[in-house]
This record gives C-alpha cells, sequence and structure tokens, in this order.
C-alpha cells in the first residue's frame, strides 16, 4: 500500500481495509478521543503530516512537548517497521515543515494580539468574570470605541478600568450603573492574569494570519506548532487564546464552500479546557463558529480523552470520529463510554462499547465521512506509524528550526505606539498642569489680594491719623479764637522805679510816724 491513496492514511482495519479521510470532506470536522496512554498524540501527529503532505496548512498544540517530533526527521524502530510492511505501507522517513510558536516567546515565535481584537466575552472567560463584571467589561469596551481610545496591551485595559471607576456616574448615566466593586474585581482578575505572563499575548505586532496559513515551494502546507507545556498553567487563556483564532480564522477568510482540500486544519488538543465552566454566550459562539468555519475551508477537529468532554451541539458537527482506548471504573465514565459507543455507526462484527475498553496502544476505532458525506460504519484500526520522529525536539534542534523560520525577526520586537494608556496619561499630565496652574494663579491672586488688602489698611490709618491731627488742629485754632487775649505780667522800667519810689517813701514816712509816737511816750 503507497501514500498515493486518496485521502489521508490513517491505518488498516481489522478486515485490511485501508481507512483513509478523504481530503474534501476534512472540513467537517472531527473528533479525536482516547484515554491518556493510547495514542491520541501519535494520531494527532500522523493527521498533522498527512495535511501538510497533501498541502494543506496545519496548526496543532504541543500540550506535552513532544509533538515537536514532527520537526524532525523519523527513526523507525523494527516493531514500527512491521507494523508498516503489515499495511503494506512504504514508511520514509522525513520532517515536516514546522514552525514553532509560543505565546510567551520562550520556545517559539511569540503570538500576540491587541485586547479590541479578543474582545469583551473572550477577555471575560480568561479573567473568569461573572455576568455582571462581563456586562461592566462589555461598558469599558464601548466606552473606548465611543472615545477613539486604542485597547492593545494590558496597560491600556487597566488605565480604561481607572477612568471608567473615576467617571462611572457620568458613563453611568449614559450606558448603565457601573458599579466600583465590579471595576475593583475586574482589576484584581487581570493581576491575576499578569502574574501568570499572559500579558505577554497582548500588544503588537499582532498576529498575521498569512503567516500561518503558507504552503511551501515543495507544495507542503506549514504545520504551526503551539508549544503549550508552560500555557496550560493558565487553562483559561490556552482555551481563549485558540478560540480567538478560531474566531479570526472565520472573520477573515472568505467563504470557498467544500473545497477539494482545506484551506487549514485546526487541533484543539485538551478539548475540555474550552468547554469546561464556560458561559452560555460562549458556548453559543463556540457551536457558531465550528458550524459555519466549514465554509471558509477550515477542519476543526477536537482532541480530548472523552467525547463527553465536548457538548453534544457541538459534538454533532464533528464527522470523522477516531476514538481510542477508554477506561469506565466510575458511573460517569461508563456513561461517557456508553455515550462514545452510541456515536458509532454500529459493526455488526463486534460491541463497539466492549471493543473500545479493549482497544490497544495505536490502535483505534474508526469512523470517517464516505464521498456522500455518510459515516462509515466503524472499523477497528491499527494506526499507521508516523514518518517524522516519535518524541521531543531537542532545544538545539528546536533553534535551528526557529533560526530558518520563514517568520523569524518578524514578531520578536514589541511595539507600543500610542493607544489608551498614553492617551488617558497625557489627558491626566494636560489636568494636571492646567490644575497646577490654576492653583499657582489662585495663589498669585490670593497673595495679590493679601497685599491689597494690607495696603489698603496702611492707607485707611493713615488716612485716620490724618484726619485725626486735622481735627485736632481744628480744636486749637477754634479753642483760640474763644479766648479774649491776657495782659502781661511783666514790669516795665516805669513801673518798677515808680512801685520803688513809693516804697522808699513809705518806709520813710512809716519811721518818722514812729519816732514820733516814740518819742511823745517817753516824753511823759
Amino acid at each position: 500500500m503507497s501514500d498515493t491513496l486518496p485521502g489521508l492514511f490513517l491505518g488498516q482495519s481489522d478486515a485490511a481495509q485501508p481507512e483513509n479521510l478523504l481530503f474534501n470532506r476534512a472540513n467537517r470536522h472531527g473528533v479525536v478521543a482516547g484515554a491518556t496512554g493510547t495514542g491520541k498524540t501519535v494520531t494527532l501527529q500522523i493527521m498533522a503530516q498527512g495535511f501538510s503532505d497533501a498541502g494543506v496548512p496545519v496548526f496543532c498544540a504541543d500540550v506535552k512537548g513532544d509533538l515537536s517530533g514532527i520537526s524532525q526527521v523519523g527513526a523507525p524502530n523494527d516493531k514500527l517497521i512491521a507494523r508498516a510492511a503489515e499495511m503494506g505501507l512504504t514508511l520514509t522517513p522525513r520532517a515536516a515543515p514546522v514552525v514553532f510558536w509560543d505565546l510567551y516567546g520562550q520556545k517559539g515565535h511569540p503570538i500576540r494580539t491587541t485586547v479590541s481584537e479578543i474582545g469583551p466575552v473572550l477577555m471575560a472567560r480568561m479573567l473568569n468574570l461573572n455576568e455582571v463584571q462581563e456586562g461592566v467589561l462589555t461598558v469599558v469596551f464601548h466606552v473606548a470605541d465611543k472615545e477613539g481610545l486604542l485597547l492593545l496591551d494590558v496597560d491600556d485595559l487597566r488605565s480604561l478600568l481607572v477612568y471608567v471607576g473615576e467617571n462611572a456616574e457620568r458613563i453611568g448615566r449614559e450606558v448603565g450603573n457601573v458599579a466600583p466593586a465590579s471595576i475593583a474585581a475586574i482589576q484584581r482578575a487581570l493581576l491575576q492574569v499578569e502574574q501568570q505572563g499572559g500579558d505577554a499575548f497582548f500588544g503588537e505586532p499582532a498576529l498575521k494570519l498569512e503567516d500561518m496559513i503558507r504552503v511551501g515551494l515543495d507544495g507542503r502546507g506549514q504545520v504551526n506548532v503551539l508549544d503549550s507545556t508552560r500555557l496550560m498553567n493558565s487553562p483559561r487563556l490556552y482555551a481563549a487564546f485558540l478560540l480567538w483564532l478560531l474566531s479570526e480564522l472565520f472573520e477573515q477568510l472568505p467563504e470557498v464552500g467544500d473545497p477539494d482540500k482545506p484551506r487549514m486544519v485546526f487541533f484543539f488538543d485538551e478539548a475540555h479546557l474550552l468547554f469546561n465552566d464556560a458561559p452560555r454566550a460562549l458556548l453559543e459562539k463556540v457551536e457558531q463558529v465550528v458550524r459555519l468555519i466549514r465554509s471558509k475551508g477550515v477542519g476543526v477537529y477536537f482532541v480530548t480523552q472523552n467525547p463527553a468532554d465536548v457538548p453534544d451541539t457541538v459534538l454533532a458537527q464533528l464527522g470523522n470520529r477516531i476514538q481510542h482506548a477508554l477506561r469506565a471504573y466510575t458511573p460517569s465514565e461508563q456513561k461517557g463510554l456508553k455515550a462514545a459507543a452510541q456515536s458509532f455507526r454500529t459493526n455488526e462484527a463486534f460491541d463497539t462499547a466492549e471493543a473500545i475498553q479493549a482497544l490497544g496502544v495505536g490502535e483505534a476505532l474508526v469512523s470517517v465521512l464516505d464521498e456522500k458525506g455518510a459515516p462509515t460504519i466503524v472499523a477497528r484500526t491499527k494506526i499507521r506509524p508516523p514518518a517524522s520522529r516519535l518524541g521531543p525536539a531537542t532545544d538545539a534542534e528546536r533553534a535551528a528550526i526557529m533560526a530558518a523560520s520563514p517568520v523569524r525577526g518578524l514578531y520578536d520586537q514589541v511595539l507600543n505606539r500610542e493607544s489608551a494608556a498614553e492617551i488617558l496619561a497625557n489627558r491626566h499630565s494636560a489636568a494636571d498642569q492646567a490644575e497646577a496652574q490654576a492653583q499657582a494663579q489662585a495663589k498669585a491672586q490670593a497673595e495679590a489680594d493679601k497685599a491689597a488688602a494690607v495696603q489698603a489698611k496702611a492707607d485707611q490709618k493713615a488716612a485716620e491719623a490724618r484726619a485725626k491731627a486735622e481735627a485736632q488742629a481744628e480744636a486749637r485754632a477754634s479753642r483760640a479764637a474763644a479766648t479774649p487775649a491776657r495782659r502781661s505780667t511783666r514790669e516795665t522800667p516805669v513801673e518798677a522805679l515808680t512801685k520803688s519810689v513809693l516804697r522808699t517813701a513809705g518806709s520813710t514816712l512809716t519811721r518818722e510816724l514812729m519816732r514820733g509816737i516814740l518819742g511823745g511816750l517817753k516824753k511823759r
């Protein structure tokens, strides 16, 4: 059996029949399920490289780090070679054309988008907000649009939250109540995302989808591997990012109907993270994107442990199904096993529920869509061995791949153009300057008023003193005019001579009289 069979060769069934996923039905989506250690990652690797060989670009998340081996030439062991021989498969080791991506920019090229592009619904999911807080966040985005404030990074969102909080009364009259408690809750949630390194996801230059949807000169599609080993520590950020990427593909790609092969295939590993505790609005968005993105030529494949992790409304859109082994020890696991078995078309040769539990590593139950778009009867299938390496690439090998990447240098440097944070900071600066100027003017005016008051008081005192002096002068003049002139007591020379003559005469007369009297007495 050769690789020229129509569609993507998945493996060989127990009936020695090839199981092929038809390329013209690959955009009808699918699911790869199975317990840990049953071979889901290898199946994902085979499918990703198979699509790439057919000229279809692929995006997949590397949760454990071992999917990075798709970038290296395989070194099949005797067991893999024997399995390939059983299938009549000519196993030619080769690597896929890989571009490594990493939201944190450590093990791949950075991936960024703006806060505005992520939108309030996904941002609320990322921040784990309740309905009231999500409503306030929607108001924040509305204010940004209305006032022309670009939301590019986390600093912009934080600045706008402060702005909305400061103007809550005015904004509340226009769009509804904005509670300060909700603003504070959003700020705390944003701080947690920053502490987890999620702020690296927001900013510019933003990812251009054409840098992922590439086909090389050799006709092979680019395999975009997102390193998610660290990202998985922030499951809400992981889920929000992948859903954002799906939404961007849906919004930007034109309608193509049902092409001969997909324009791109998207693998969503650990899919249960998207749906756990997801609000109804988010589930409706996922369902809408999955249902409609098919017409854009994009195939979406959910990789999870149990199909029951995917809501029925979404699961109903997944036509191609690959089910690895499931274990059913608890009632909930038994319920999931039953649901998984009932999702296949019955094969009279075996009991589907029992077969799922009995599958070995590298085996799966496969049901794909046929030429008419109907699911095929489920078949127990041995999955083909991969052509690329089983196991992770080394750091040196990863660095070599990144050095030769077609997007090397495009996203390494962060851009920080004027946006909400800078605009609001300038507003605050202008307001502070205006306030400082007003305060300075008020102070100068107060000092001038004080000086004027002091001068006025001094002038009043001087005027009062002059008035008092004038009043006293007038009083003295009035008294002087009312009192007659007094005669001088100083004796003139004539008066003094006259007074002296009179005194002398008086003294002489007195002596003479006294002598006369005394003399008369003596004669008796």
